[in-house]
């Protein structure tokens, strides 16, 4: 319930809630919604504030996120609405014009609500039900934006008024005629019909002997003209008046029907005229609490805990100046806030402040506070602020303070909010500090909230002895005798009386005597007070000291980063790179490999066609010779760099003075076996199924961890008879392309050597192996047909190739 008007109004004035109510108003569309704000007052019904302010949070959300609420300003509908409880009224055409406008704009509203319910469920509460679109439409087509009745009203209201037009220009016609036919004379050339009482005429001069007869409605300013209806357009004159009040019969009716269709919809109205006012509130609520940057706060019943976080006075906010927020934590055992400090130092702006956030917040509007504030709900607020003297009433300054402090000690209790600035003043320092000590310690014992402001040096000492009451102060810069605003708890602040006096240029020896004449009580209390503001601004140095450091320290944690993330990116770019040239590597081995093949055939062909048997030998020979060297190479071309960055480790051996037997590696590729010293000083080294001749150079001794040899192989000068060992090759431990390239090079020597078969060991591993095996001899034309070895003979393990005759 709203709480008591005489204890509270004035109190709010004090605080200048209604101007703070007007500022919240301006975010309305229409005036029924800026009025609602407007009207809204504190009260205790806890459930209601949380709602009202969980609604406003909902769409200050929207607001926060670039979405919002629709809000559609509505005509005051009030009286139109109220006639029609009363049966057998009609309702005007502005009336239901204005009620249209309120139907369409309620729709719009609904739509809107609707939309929102997901992410704003306490908001769509607010949604009601509408009339029937229809009779929106039914007024649609017959009221236009001004209230007159259109043609499409009704049939016969159309009929009427083309009656009406047809009549009056009958008449018009007839009285032109009229008109013209008289004489200079009798009237002026730029006469004109014109209309009288109701009724069209002429005018005719007094004088004139040939002027119509006829009835005589009027006569000019000078009494010498006269406006006669003539005689002869008195009929036509009837007709139009009475297709007029035909017209105006028609209209009666058709208002009259469209009242009676509003008429049982008049509690939807009511509901659709409340949902669209309501809304529009909401949302100028909402974009005051988006603009202030204000939080929806907890509230709970008087007494609570009180604290607001990232305070700020409203009315400040509207100005353009810098508002230095507050911070201001209240516990349940802290019952009353004693401020002091200089004048100037925002300790009365602070008082309202405090009393508007919870005044505003008891509303239902969400004040200027950050998140994480509590805001107890009081049941009364109390403010004595400013001079109350009056004359009129015989009230001295100190008069007007007493009678306020009866009144609230005679009421005050658990509930209530005080606010007191300069209490005990306008006295005897003595005496009014005497007064002001009761009064707070008695307020206190209530567990009334009180704040209050002082300037006497003697209250500061209160909150030593009295369990329940809290120094605090506005900081004021020692240096530059200018306010800071920045609030203090548990700390008293200090008058700044002599210095500021010293710093507007009072003499000093005047200064040293009043300095003399301080008591030294509060001497040391000011000396104390003055070391305590000391170490205060250094402690806040060395806290925005250490805040830059950090900053710089996340800043170089930044660079770290991005210098990480830079040598990644180039370790990333340097391995994509590696594997690029691998795999070009690979595809230029392939390349030599398919050239080799080509020699092959070709000196295969020539060998076939030789004319005698040393032609022939001849002939293989230099193939041989030319498939071994390609092979090599094809196939150092396709490794790694691994074996080499071995070799230049030092993991190689000797390079020259190789017996048949010895294992070696050839041009820091593949590895092998020496099968032959040539007499020209180069080397026959084996390969699996590859024999290379080679430069004794180009080798090196291989490691113990080089690949495990491949069966030693040498062609034989003659075809092998069926039944003995055939050609043999080992892949075992090769990668696929590895595979690839030596079952190529073990095909193309097969051939050469005329073997009919050619057995590849390839093994069951994961099967890479095998399905490179597999690829290359299924698409080798030379290849009459393969198959896996019997399982005898190792199975899947083993490819057997047969080659074409």
């Amino acid at each position: 319930m709203p709480l008591p008007d005489e204890q509270t109004a004035e109190a709010l004035e004090t605080i200048e809630f209604g101007a703070v109510l007007e500022r919240v108003a301006a975010g309305a569309v229409g005036p029924l919604g800026a009025a609602r704000v407007l009207d809204r007052w504190p009260t205790d019904d806890i459930a209601w504030i949380r709602e009202e302010l969980t609604r406003v949070g909902e769409v200050a959300a929207l607001f926060r996120r670039g979405d919002g609420l629709l809000a559609e300003p509505i005509p005051d509908v009030t009286r139109a609405v109220s006639r029609l409880r009363i049966e057998g009224s009609v309702l005007e055409g502005m009336e239901l014009a204005a009620l249209q406008r309120v139907m369409a704009a309620s729709r719009l509203v609904h739509v809107d609500l609707s939309r929102v319910a997901d992410v704003a469920p306490r908001t769509s509460t607010l949604i009601r039900a509408l009339p029937d679109k229809a009779l929106e439409r039914r007024l649609e087509l017959s009221v236009d934006a001004e209230g007159n009745l259109l043609d499409t009203a009704s049939p016969q209201l159309a009929a009427a008024r083309r009656e009406v037009q047809a009549s009056r220009q009958r008449l018009l016609r007839r009285l032109e005629a009229l008109l013209r036919a008289l004489d200079a004379s009798s009237a002026q050339s730029e006469a004109s019909v014109t209309m009288r009482g109701g009724r069209y005429v002429i005018p005719v001069r007094r004088d004139s002997r040939s002027r119509p007869p006829g009835i005589i409605h009027d006569e000019s300013g000078s009494a010498g003209t006269l406006f006669i209806e003539p005689s002869d357009t008195i009929e036509l004159g009837n007709a139009l008046r009475e297709a007029q009040i035909e017209e105006e019969r028609e209209t009666l009716r058709v208002l009259r029907a469209l009242t009676d269709l509003l008429r049982p919809e008049l509690s939807l109205l009511r509901g659709s005229v409340e949902m669209c006012v309501a809304v529009d509130d909401l949302v100028a609520r909402a974009r005051y609490a988006v603009a202030s940057e204000g939080e929806v706060p907890e509230v709970a019943a008087a007494p609570s805990a009180l604290r607001i976080v990232n305070g700020r006075h409203p009315l400040l906010l509207a100005g353009t100046g810098t508002v230095v927020p507050f911070d201001l934590d209240l516990t349940e055992h802290e019952r009353t806030l004693l401020i002091s400090g200089p004048n100037t130092g925002g300790k009365t702006v602070l008082l309202k402040a405090v009393g508007l956030a919870t005044a505003l917040a008891a509303s239902g509007i969400v004040p200027p506070v950050g998140a994480g504030s509590h805001l107890p709900i009081f049941h009364r607020f109390y403010a004595d602020i400013g001079d109350r003297q009056s004359i009129a009433a015989s009230l001295s300054t100190f008069s007007a303070h007493a009678r306020m402090l009866r009144r609230v000690l005679e009421e005050a209790d658990d509930a209530t909010l005080v606010l007191l600035d300069e209490i005990g003043s306008g006295t005897d320092p003595a005496e009014g500090a005497a007064l002001a000590a009761a009064t707070l310690v008695s307020l206190t014992r209530r567990s009334s909230v009180t704040l209050a402001t002082t300037h006497l040096g003697s209250l500061k000492d209160l909150a030593g002895h009295t369990q329940g009451i809290v120094n605090a102060s506005l900081q004021f810069d020692a240096v530059t005798l200018t306010p800071t605003y920045r609030f203090l708890k548990g700390v008293p602040g200090r008058s700044y009386g002599l210095a500021i006096a010293r710093r507007l240029g009072v003499a000093a020896d005047i200064l040293a005597d009043a300095e003399a004449r301080v008591p030294d009580a509060e001497r040391s209390l000011d000396a104390l007070l003055a070391a305590v503001e000391v170490r205060d601004r250094e402690q806040r140095a060395l806290e925005a000291t250490l805040g830059e450091q950090a900053l710089e320290l996340e800043s170089l944690s930044s660079r770290l980063s991005l210098q990480n993330q830079v040598q990644a990116a180039r370790e990333a770019e340097l391995k994509r790179k590696e594997k690029d040239a691998e795999r070009q590597g690979r595809q230029e081995a392939r390349a030599y490999l398919l050239d080799a093949r080509q020699r092959v055939e070709e000196a295969l062909g020539v060998a076939r066609g030789a004319v005698d048997e040393a032609a022939a030998r001849e002939a293989r020979r230099l193939v041989e010779e030319g498939v071994s060297a390609l092979a090599g190479e094809a196939l150092a071309d396709g490794r790694t760099g691994g074996r080499a960055a071995g070799q230049a480790d030092g993991t190689g051996g000797r390079t020259d003075g190789f017996q048949p037997g010895d294992r070696v590696i050839v041009n820091e590729g593949p590895s092998g076996q020496v099968l032959e010293i040539r007499s020209d000083g180069k080397v026959v080294v084996g390969t699996g199924a590859v024999r290379m001749v080679v430069e004794a150079t180009s080798l090196a001794a291989a490691t113990p961890s080089a690949r495990p040899p491949v069966r030693p192989y040498a062609p034989p000068t003659e075809r092998i008879p069926a039944g003995d060992s055939t050609l043999e090759i080992d892949l075992r431990g090769m990668t696929g392309d590895e595979a690839e390239i030596a079952t190529v090079a073990a095909v193309d020597a097969a051939v050469l050597a005329e073997q009919p078969f050619l057995r590849i060991i390839h093994g069951t591993g994961t099967g890479v192996v095998r399905e490179r095996v597999q690829r290359v001899v299924s698409k080798d034309r030379r290849v009459a047909k393969h198959a896996f070895a019997p399982r005898n003979q190792g199975g899947t393990g083993v490819t057997i190739v047969e080659f074409s005759a």
